[in-house]
């Protein structure tokens, strides 16, 4: 479209929300006015609410992407703590045995046959 401003990528992968940002002030019944940071200063700063979606959690607290290094070797290992069940399933000339495994990172619903 023209004249439109897009956030990062475009297409599919575009992101949907861009933000958090404080809202600065109440403009009609509907509209509010956000604190945009200088890079959107060619976006006008005031958003119907349907296009604003509520912040959960504290911003303070989200740590920037830049500071994180991420490993290319990081891999992760899943710990069996206890074998809950087993069972033998019968099929035309065969048996297969199954176990039914907890392991350490999930709780009992989330134990997996095997």
């Amino acid at each position: 479209m023209k004249g439109v401003m897009r956030f990062g990528k475009k297409g599919k992968l575009s992101s949907r929300y861009v933000g958090p940002y404080r809202i600065l002030k109440r403009v009609g019944n509907v509209a509010y006015e956000l604190e945009l940071p200088v890079e959107l200063a060619v976006v006008h700063p005031v958003f119907h609410n349907c296009l604003l979606k509520k912040c959960v959690g504290d911003p303070a607290s989200i740590v920037p992407l830049a500071s994180v290094a991420v490993k290319g070797s990081l891999t992760y290992e899943d710990v069996l703590v206890e074998i809950l069940d087993h069972q033998v399933h019968r099929l035309r000339n065969k048996e297969v045995a199954s176990v039914k495994i907890l392991w350490r990172s999930s709780s009992v619903e989330g134990a997996t046959w095997k």
